[in-house]
């Protein structure tokens, strides 16, 4: 199994934040989108993982035979298995909590599961940015993104935009897996930032595209994914914040199609064609 990313992966530059979580450049190997995997020379058919993933991203990218792409890529609520295309260059911007309404003009909810042309979005925003990325590549893509957006973003810093960023951040931290943090219970949760359940799921919605429960299980997913070859299954399962390693077997299942151990042994679905656009 191959997996497909980009050479570099760059911090989102002080000016970029708090609306971009991360920028990755470079030729990558990968159909719609490019970028999840390892690399290579693009040569290879064999087949490369999507894994689940929670963020929106803007991907501009060029394909071997030149054809250019400016594609907004929807959160993934589940893993899809793929043959390799091979890619010139891929710049893919990972857009923070928040971000999609303000930059696109359209809910984290209406993309999950969709590629889209960025310049098909309803906004005029999505249809200007769409303009002025589409011949740039690289790094002259990163420039362009750090002249335009905070301007355009900071129209949505007002004091009821920032309260909801915040809260919404701030959840986005709480659920979050990390080395040695488990996400939190959506109800405790819900009571801690003073807002209803109802509330919290509605931002999420808005701004990460996932419910919250969604949302924590796909991080768990992807800590598995990351540490099971230095982490014995038990010992995983209790650290990332599962009742058993049961438990986290059968998530691993549902999100990812093949239990743990099948995945990791290269034991995978059929690889499907990459598609350019519509649903993933």
């Amino acid at each position: 199994m191959t997996n497909d990313v980009a050479e570099r992966t760059l911090s989102a530059p002080d000016a970029l934040r708090p609306w971009i979580d991360g920028i990755e450049i470079g030729a990558a190997v990968g159909g719609d989108v490019g970028s999840d995997g390892a690399g290579g020379d693009g040569a290879s058919r064999e087949p490369f993982t999507r894994v689940p993933d929670t963020a929106t991203k803007v991907v501009v990218r060029v394909d071997e035979n030149g054809h250019r792409d400016t594609l907004v890529v929807g959160p993934r609520t589940r893993a899809t298995y793929h043959t390799s295309k091979r890619l010139a260059s891929c710049v893919q911007v990972r857009l923070g909590p928040g971000t999609a309404r303000p930059l696109l003009g359209v809910a984290a909810v209406e993309l999950v599961g969709r590629v889209v042309r960025l310049g098909d979005l309803p906004g005029a925003s999505a249809r200007q940015l769409a303009d002025e990325l589409r011949w740039l590549e690289g790094e002259d893509a990163v420039g362009r993104l750090m002249e335009v957006l905070p301007g355009r973003l900071a129209g949505d810093d007002d004091g009821a935009g920032r309260s909801r960023r915040e809260v919404l951040r701030a959840a986005v931290e709480a659920l979050s897996t990390g080395s040695g943090h488990v996400p939190s219970q959506v109800r405790e949760l819900a009571r801690r930032l003073s807002v209803s359940e109802r509330q919290l799921r509605n931002l999420f919605a808005e701004g990460v595209g996932v419910s919250p429960k969604h949302f924590a299980r796909i991080g768990r997913v992807r800590h598995v994914l990351a540490h099971a070859e230095s982490t014995g299954w038990a010992e995983l399962a209790a650290s990332t914040g599962y009742y058993d390693q049961s438990h986290m077997t059968a998530d691993f299942r549902t999100l990812m199609g093949v239990p743990p151990r099948s995945f990791f042994t290269g034991r995978l679905p059929a690889a499907q064609p990459c598609q350019s656009l519509g649903r993933v």
